[in-house]
Parts: structure tokens; sequence; C-alpha cells
């Protein structure tokens, strides 16, 4: 089943400052370059490119957050991008359009939740190899890129921060699909949470479409919209070579696709499936555009792409 709006709105949010490798702010120049809008256009999906939201230099320190520790990197310059992108995101929704978010890291996720605010409640599918959960207390290199989650829920240091909380998201309607590198405090913290977390031995175990139906009822129990956020780590690296942090044993090429198809065909018949973005794909690590040709497959299968 395709999305019911008719027309994508490619977003880019070219932000690094999120993660400790440069890098992922050539992310949405390589997807671009893989072909994303001709993929969409044959699909029949109208296919409009809103360009790139400017992201901050490191020089800018006017925008202070109050609640966080001198620890973390770059947050006034990552807050700043994120209030950006929420306003972008925001414009597409209310034209009727559905938002396609290219990243840069995954601190621009808190930017692209905020921008869905026109959902009483929202749901979110997490496919990453990490949990993304530290706050600024617990992580422990202080990259704002490994937060976004807690943010989004407003855990700790970001309960006051209106920049990344999202009020009309609860923790009970957000699936985590495909952990395998948690840092010990973040470990406990999921535990504690109300998160619905799917490690790669849950989809070893049952399969990765089992995994996805839970998801999905998670997600849509009570919510009138769901937002897919898709960090390229979720793969395995053999697959997805050029991210950022990539972890051994992630999910193969087969299991992705079959997630994305999967999510098409049937978010739809519970919720709004108002919302997508790809995070992480760094050129500088990948191997002739392999991971954003990736990438763009994996938006296709979501959006509607079938075999027959």
């Amino acid at each position: 089943m395709r999305i019911m709006k008719e027309t994508i709105r490619v977003i880019g949010a070219p932000m690094d400052l999120g993660a400790d490798r440069r890098g992922v702010d050539m992310g949405p120049s390589a997807m671009r370059y893989a072909g994303l809008a001709d993929e969409f256009e044959a699909l029949g999906i109208s296919c409009l490119d809103d360009g790139n939201v400017l992201v901050p230099q490191t020089k800018q320190r006017k925008w202070i957050t109050s609640g966080t520790t001198d620890d973390t990197k770059h947050l006034p310059e990552v807050a700043a991008m994120c209030e950006r992108l929420e306003v972008a995101v925001a414009e597409a929704v209310e034209a009727g359009e559905f938002p396609l978010v290219l990243g840069g890291d995954h601190s621009i996720a808190m930017g692209t939740v905020g921008g869905l605010n026109q959902y009483d409640s929202l749901g979110i599918i997490w496919f990453d190899a990490h949990g993304d959960f530290n706050t600024p207390t617990t992580s422990p290199s202080g990259d704002i890129h490994g937060m976004s989650l807690a943010g989004i829920l407003g855990e700790d240091e970001f309960a006051d921060a209106g920049w990344a909380k999202a009020s009309n998201v609860a923790a009970e309607n957000v699936a985590l699909i495909g952990a395998r590198s948690v840092d010990d405090e973040e470990r406990e913290a999921l535990r504690e949470s109300d998160i619905t977390v799917y490690t790669m031995s849950d989809i070893d175990e049952r399969g990765i479409t089992d995994v996805v139906v839970d998801a999905i009822d998670v997600v849509t129990d009570g919510t009138d919209g769901v937002h897919v956020s898709l960090d390229l780590d979720w793969l395995d690296p053999t697959e997805a070579p050029g991210v950022g942090t990539p972890v051994q044993g992630g999910v193969s090429y087969r299991e992705a696709h079959a997630a994305m198809e999967f999510l098409g065909r049937h978010i739809r018949q519970e919720s709004d499936f108002c919302g997508l973005e790809l995070v992480e794909v760094n050129p500088i690590l990948d191997e002739q555009n392999r991971t954003a040709e990736l990438a763009v497959e994996l938006a296709a299968s979501a959006l509607g792409k079938q075999t027959l």
C-alpha cells in the first residue's frame, strides 16, 4: 500500500556535529546522487526537493540551552539545527506532503519529530544498532546522536529542552528494532523505560517480519501518526559499510527490505504513516556509494515499491 499523500518533500539535514566522525554531512548529497527522486517518480509519487536546512557553524554560540553539561559536544548548534528542521518538517505536513528527511547524524531526529507536532499522538519505529538513550550525564562520549531518543522523550536533562522533547510521543508507543550495542547506564535506562526494544537476538529467534508485526502494534496503539527513523548502521556493515559507527551482526539486505516492505503495507491500516528519515550515511567511509544507494532502495520499499 502506498502512502496516501501524493507528494514527498525531501528535506536535507546535513548535520555532523552530533557525531564524533565527520562525513555524514555529505549523506543528503550521496542519497540524492543515488537516484532518490527517480525512485519515487517511478512509483507515481511526486518528489519535491526542498534543499538543505542551514547547519549552524560551531562559532555561533548564541543558542544556549539550560540544563546541560559542558561535556555535551556542540549542543547549541545541534539545538539550533533541530529548531530549523522542525520548521521545515512542519511546513511539509501543513502542506499535506510527506516529509522525507535525509541526514546527517541521528541527532536530527529531534527536529524531525518536533515538526510532526500536528499529530496529537505519535508513534515511532526506531531502526538502530544503538539505543540512542543516553543523556548528557550518562553519555560516555558526549555525542548527541547517541542521545536523540532520550531527547525526544524528555529524559533527565532534556525534560525542559523544548527543541528536543516531543510532547506528543509516549515511551509506550516507541519501538526500537535491531539494538546490539548499548552502553551500561543506557541499558538500565531502557529497561526502566516503557520503550519496547527488539534486539538482534529477537530478530534471530523470531524473524524480522514477526518483530515488525509486534512493533507496528506498539506504535499504532492509540496513535494517529507513525514516524520511521532509519539509521543505516541497523544493517550489517557488510551491507552498509558507509556509516560512522558500524557494529557487526546487523540485519541482512533481504531482512531490511522485508521490514520496509511490510511497514509500507501495514502501518496505514491502523495509523497515518507520516514521516521517514534516513540517517548516518557517511560517503567518506562508503564503497562506491553503496550505503546511499541502499538507503534509497529501502525508502522506496517503505513507501510503496513492490516486486509485483
